[in-house]
């Protein structure tokens, strides 16, 4: 299966992310599809020998809907502008068009109440409705005094003037739901257009019978309303309404853009020689780059002259800067501090570090949370039953109503259709993952979409990994065993063999060759066994490195260092056992202390609920000792585990009912991280680990493991407020707008204030979900306030 992402334009309800959802996993080949609401994107799975993205985005034009396929020419940072742009264009248009249909809403309003008077003789008992007739009463005699005028134009006049202010209203301002309803009544669908477009145009009509024919209503006992006042005004806050949730979509994509800007537009170069100014997307792997200090640094590269310390913060959530000199790894995007520096270029434009992060957030918040099927379900038959209800409420206040009954029969339903909110259950769960998946960014954690931000919330084991987890993952070697007492020959045939690997004991050993001015042989057929060690031919001589037990798999009898490796295990040092030709040669003994956050960040997933176990394939002495320095019992380490038993263990835990997290960096995790129900890759690690995880930690200390944990659950709890209220607005809502206070109280609700009220309810699930935008985690919280204190 491929995946592919479409941007898909024109779905503005859940009612239209249903549709589209539906017909893209209806199609053939297809085996999973997503539709974001929020971000305006479906992500889709898809069988390239069945299906092509070419018929994935004709599906979606089928439907009426804009759909447009990925262009591999435009990284996500220009794509992720291109956006902006547009939404933000978007926001100022639904703007200009809400203040002219408020401001035709005041003038209708100034227009209706002379014309019912007209129309009806008594402006006082021309509206049927007691509150209707309570507001004419108060408004009659300032409006009367403030513009004599209006009251004296014949009604033909007033009704010519408000039939075109109305239409003009309806057609400019508000064309877009009409438009939107005639496509979806073409489909034979129906959608949130669909309500505002019947109420209203239900209103208008009746409205300009009113004024053409008011003989007929007088005639049979039916007060000649009209409802210009209430069609502008609904058009008006409902524009108004979507005007803000546009502007509250923005925010919630705030970190994904302020993520996207890092990028500067321009770069230094030395070419020929010569200092030149290049656009970035100019620049070419192996440029030389110049930096000044504290600019921005513009590409990915390596440091080849000058030394600096560089701010990372808002690339990978690291608060203090980072030393870096030369052949030190620097990141587009982030700044430089007070020295000069000179880079190689190294991954430009799509592969850059700062591109694929952004590309990891637009595809995260792309992707659908479980919990969001629910309101799928529920948006499928939403509008058409809302339509019946509105029908029912119609027929229901004829038959009972008796004297008014066709006016406040027409108000209730034309309420029941406008106040009917299915976008506030579209935008429940996308609009909270968007905003958290933005503020996991802002704390250096990459989240790779709802699903895995709504398993973490449910994790109750964690499972660690040691070296490069629990410890600080850049170990040094601490002592050298040579049989032959030649420290520098077992030493620099171990670097040989081990610069090939990522593991961080071959870095460390790799490094102490270096140290000791060791020259480096090439390696020749060279094989890595993940968890146990590396083998391969170093100046004509086969060497192997790892563990006694890939000793053994090797017919290497490593008993005579076996005394030598007990007391270095116990100190708490890993221990490399190293043969040359099939003949136990040494030792090499290297110690990674644990990160200096290790313990307090086991005892918060305590806090947390979390039962934390580490796993490493370690030696039981070693690991044993790392333990007890970062707070874990005997009982919570598991020594000496393949990469193969690391599953084994996830998969135990997993049958015995726990939701297992695992966290690691080194390639001998990626299987149990992708086991795991949550993969959490620590430091951004090996690729391979980052490829497999769900959660990946760009920072370099471990605390957004129980960050993480922390987010999810105040995600979910947003997630379920916002379903909440976006539910219990609908079934209070509706039966209040039908009448059903009315009996009681004599309260009807006007269209007017149902379309306030619809405009109200979406608001405020977005508003809601911006507050985890200012959510901190706990230790943060406490040490900004122990901070302030002191």
């Amino acid at each position: 299966m491929l995946q592919v992402t479409l941007g898909v334009a024109g779905m503005h309800c859940a009612a239209c992310q249903g549709r589209v959802q539906k017909a893209l996993a209806a199609l053939p080949g297809v085996g999973d599809a997503s539709v974001n609401l929020v971000t305006g994107q479906a992500a889709v799975s898809y069988d390239p020998a069945v299906v092509s993205p070419a018929q994935l985005a004709a599906a979606v034009r089928a439907l009426g809907y804009e759909a447009s396929l990925p262009d591999p020419r435009v990284t996500a940072i220009e794509e992720q502008a291109r956006q902006d742009a547009e939404r933000a264009a978007e926001s100022r248009a639904l703007a200009r068009r809400a203040a002219f249909a408020a401001a035709a809403s005041l003038l209708a309003m100034l227009l209706s109440m002379p014309l019912m008077a007209a129309l009806a003789g008594d402006h006082h008992a021309a509206a049927s409705d007691p509150l209707m007739r309570a507001a004419m009463r108060w408004l009659d005699p300032p409006l009367r005094a403030a513009f004599p005028w209006a009251y004296r134009l014949p009604a033909a006049a007033l009704g010519g003037a408000l039939i075109a202010l109305t239409l003009a209203t309806m057609a400019w301002a508000g064309g877009r739901f009409y438009a939107r309803a005639w496509a979806g009544a073409r489909r034979r669908s129906a959608d949130m257009s669909t309500l505002i477009a019947v109420g209203t145009g239900a209103a208008f009509a009746f409205s300009v019978a009113a004024t053409l024919a008011p003989g007929f209503f007088l005639r049979h006992g039916v007060a000649p309303e009209v409802y210009y006042e209430a069609v502008t005004m609904i058009v008006a806050l409902v524009l108004l309404g979507n005007a803000l949730e546009a502007r509250a979509k923005r925010r919630t994509s705030a970190a994904l853009r302020a993520l996207a800007e890092l990028q500067p537009p321009r770069a230094r170069v030395e070419r020929d020689g010569a200092e030149v100014e290049l656009e970035v997307g100019q620049v070419r792997p192996g440029d030389t780059v110049l930096v000044r200090p504290g600019e921005r640094i513009a590409v990915d590269g390596i440091v080849l002259v000058g030394a600096s310390a560089v701010d990372e913060a808002l690339v990978t959530g690291e608060s203090v800067p980072v030393a870096k000199g030369a052949g030190d790894a620097v990141i587009g995007g982030t700044v430089n501090g007070n020295g000069a520096l000179t880079l190689r270029a190294t991954t430009l434009g799509a592969e850059s570090v700062l591109a694929r992060i952004v590309e990891l957030m637009r595809s995260a918040q792309s992707t659908r949370a479980p919990i969001q099927g629910l309101a799928d379900r529920v948006s499928a038959v939403f509008v058409p039953v809302v339509i019946g209800i509105a029908a029912l409420t119609f027929l229901a206040w004829l038959a009972l109503a008796g004297e008014g009954a066709l006016v406040r029969g027409l108000a209730a339903a034309v309420s029941v259709l406008i106040i009917a909110c299915p976008c506030a259950m579209g935008l429940a769960v996308p609009t909270a993952v968007m905003v958290a998946t933005g503020k996991g960014a802002q704390l250096g954690l990459l989240i790779k979409g709802g699903e895995a931000l709504q398993r973490a919330g449910s994790v109750d084991t964690i499972v660690l990994d040691k070296t490069g987890t629990l410890t600080a993952g850049a170990p040094r070697v601490t002592g050298i065993v040579a049989r032959d007492g030649d420290d520098d020959a077992l030493l620099r045939r171990t670097a040989s063999l081990e610069r090939a690997s990522e593991h961080p004991l071959a870095a460390a050993i790799a490094a102490a060759a270096r140290e000791r001015g060791l020259p480096l042989d090439p390696v020749e057929e060279f094989a890595a066994v993940p968890g146990r060690g590396a083998s391969g031919r170093v100046d004509g001589h086969l060497v192997a490195a790892g563990s006694a037990a890939f000793m053994a798999s090797l017919g290497v009898d490593a008993g005579p260092l076996a005394a030598d490796a007990e007391r270095l295990e116990s100190e708490g040092r890993s221990v490399i056992f190293v043969a040359v030709d099939g003949v136990a040669a040494g030792l090499v003994a290297a110690a990674d202390p644990p990160r200096p956050d290790a313990r307090a960040v086991v005892a918060r997933l305590r806090g947390l609920g979390l039962a934390p176990l580490m796993v490493t394939g370690d030696a039981p002495r070693a690991a044993h000792a790392v333990a007890r320095q970062v707070g874990l019992a005997e009982t919570e380490v598991l020594a000496g585990v393949l990469p193969q038993g690391k599953v084994e263990q996830v998969r135990r835990l997993q049958q015995a009912g726990r939701v297992v997290a695992m966290a690691g960096d080194g390639i001998n995790d990626a299987p149990a991280l992708a086991q795991a129900d949550v993969g959490i890759a620590v430091g951004a690690g090996a690729g391979v680990a980052l490829e497999a995880s769900d959660l990946t930690l760009m920072r370099r200390d471990l605390s957004g493991v129980p960050d993480a944990v922390e987010l999810s659950r105040r995600t979910m709890r947003t997630m379920k407020q916002n379903l909440f209220w976006a539910f219990v607005y609908n079934v209070v809502g509706i039966p209040v707008a039908a009448g059903a206070l009315y009996p009681a109280f004599g309260i009807l609700l006007s269209p007017v204030l149902a379309g306030a009220a619809m405009a109200v309810s979406s608001v405020s699930v977005v508003t809601n979900s911006l507050r985890l935008a200012r959510w901190q985690p706990a230790a943060r919280t406490l040490q900004r306030t122990t901070t302030s204190a002191s």
